[in-house]
């Protein structure tokens, strides 16, 4: 009898786990963003990979469960942080920026939102625990070691800026003020060519002009209408540009366009096109550019924070807020940054760079090299944070984030480390239980029941 009670109660809290992921699943990618089942597939065989891939393709279940636990480290409601909205350790590149430097920094806004700076912070310290373990960090205490060395050099970089040590403005990463397995990844950029990319995705056809190989199995034709929309909105983009940036007239003539596959595993099921334009480099066979055109749709947190209606007066165009989410974040950000409307689908664009660079996992070949490379990202991390204020033309927030940020940490900050080192060893342990189940449900529901639309 009390075997069968247990039982019981083990099975029933399985099944209410499983109805919400169910749920979840259905309404988000199913009913609001509309992806069919061909793309769905995609994504959820990429979730099924490991409890971290899969914690990167459920940003949704993420933020159903933390928008409703009273963190005690919140900022004040009065006081939101412009947020990431998906900060993991893969969201993290190489990249050469506006006047050439190679520097480390986020690489992706497309969840770019308002709110507590201590969503950014959670995501961010489940992904160490599950990259930790990934690696064969499998002891509890190791883990919760990185998770307050990446807490701690956060709150440090942010006392630098409330004391004007540093300025968010201006501070960037690289090879100079990095170390381990971020400093590899610059050190191997620096023998890249411009043309990296070039030589990567494109061919010179019969006719001697440069286009994109169609042979490259994640390039893809697109159709004539296809191809005709985008031009058409490629005035629209280039008026969203800085006036006076790009003075050639030809500059942004559009030589070919492709579809691009095999996307990030949030953003499968997005459109994205690769765009070659003409440029204007003295050297006609490097002037060549590489656009990529990104399908954008409203960010993952909105559905589960309170409504902010200023926010969403100023960004009624879903790239236009991606976009400015990444000035906001990036010192001498993308030049190309852009925004359009291609049918009834918002998009942003973007270069291609030629040192876009993910950091290697198999460069984590030591506890050190793990360490050093979360230390780097929770400077990373409040620089974002610090940058995305007052302090940037264009913000929303009329105060230093940076100081409301840690008005509240300071109040105990033992007790802050204390709760997002528990937290996130306990929160762990639920996706890699909610990936056991999701791995249920593809094999009970999911593959059986949908059919191809």
């Amino acid at each position: 009898m009390v075997r069968d009670m247990q039982e019981t109660i083990r099975e029933t809290n399985k099944v209410l786990r499983k109805n919400a992921l169910h749920t979840i699943l259905e309404q988000l990618d199913n009913r609001v963003m509309q992806i069919n089942k061909k793309e769905r597939k995609k994504k959820y065989n990429k979730m099924k990979q490991d409890p971290y891939n899969f914690f990167r393709g459920s940003a949704y279940l993420f933020y159903y469960d933390v928008s409703r636990i009273p963190f005690q480290f919140h900022t004040p409601a009065d006081k939101p942080t412009w947020i990431m909205g998906d900060m993991h350790l893969d969201n993290f590149s190489t990249f050469e920026d506006e006047e050439g430097n190679l520097v480390f920094d986020v690489d992706d806004f497309d969840e770019g939102y308002l709110g507590s700076y201590l969503y950014d912070l959670l995501r961010m310290v489940v992904s160490i625990r599950l990259t930790a373990e990934k690696q064969g960090i499998t002891d509890d205490k190791d883990e919760d070691k990185l998770v307050k060395a990446y807490l701690k050099s956060y709150r440090k970089q942010l006392k630098k800026f409330t004391k004007q040590e540093e300025d968010p403005v201006t501070t960037v990463f690289t090879i100079e003020n990095t170390k381990g397995p971020i400093k590899k990844a610059l050190k191997k950029l620096e023998e890249r060519k411009e043309t990296h990319e070039l030589t990567k995705q494109t061919i010179t056809n019969e006719d001697g002009v440069r286009v994109f190989d169609r042979n490259k199995e994640k390039l893809k034709e697109v159709s004539a209408n296809e191809y005709k929309a985008i031009q058409k909105a490629w005035d629209d983009y280039q008026s969203t540009l800085p006036i006076g940036k790009f003075k050639e007239d030809h500059h942004f003539e559009i030589k070919d366009i492709v579809k691009k596959l095999g996307s990030g595993v949030s953003s499968t099921g997005l459109n994205r096109y690769f765009v070659l334009i003409e440029g204007n480099h003295p050297d006609k066979n490097k002037d060549d550019i590489i656009l990529e055109v990104k399908e954008a749709r409203p960010p993952v947190p909105a559905y589960f924070f309170e409504y902010n209606e200023n926010f969403w007066q100023h960004y009624n165009h879903q790239g236009e807020r991606v976009i400015d989410t990444q000035k906001a974040m990036h010192h001498k950000a993308d030049p190309y940054l852009g925004f359009m409307d291609i049918g009834n689908r918002s998009y942003y664009v973007r270069e291609r760079s030629a040192f876009d660079k993910d950091i290697d996992h198999d460069d984590f070949t030591s506890y050190k090299a793990i360490e050093q490379t979360v230390k780097t990202m929770g400077k990373i991390s409040a620089k974002i944070h610090a940058r995305a204020d007052a302090d940037v033309k264009k913000g929303l927030l009329a105060y230093h984030s940076e100081e409301a940020i840690l008005d509240t940490i300071e109040q105990d900050r033992k007790g802050f480390t204390r709760e997002l080192v528990t937290w996130s060893r306990f929160y762990k342990k639920q996706v890699e239980e909610d990936y056991e189940y999701f791995l249920e449900w593809l094999e009970t529901y999911f593959y059986k029941n949908k059919k191809e639309n």
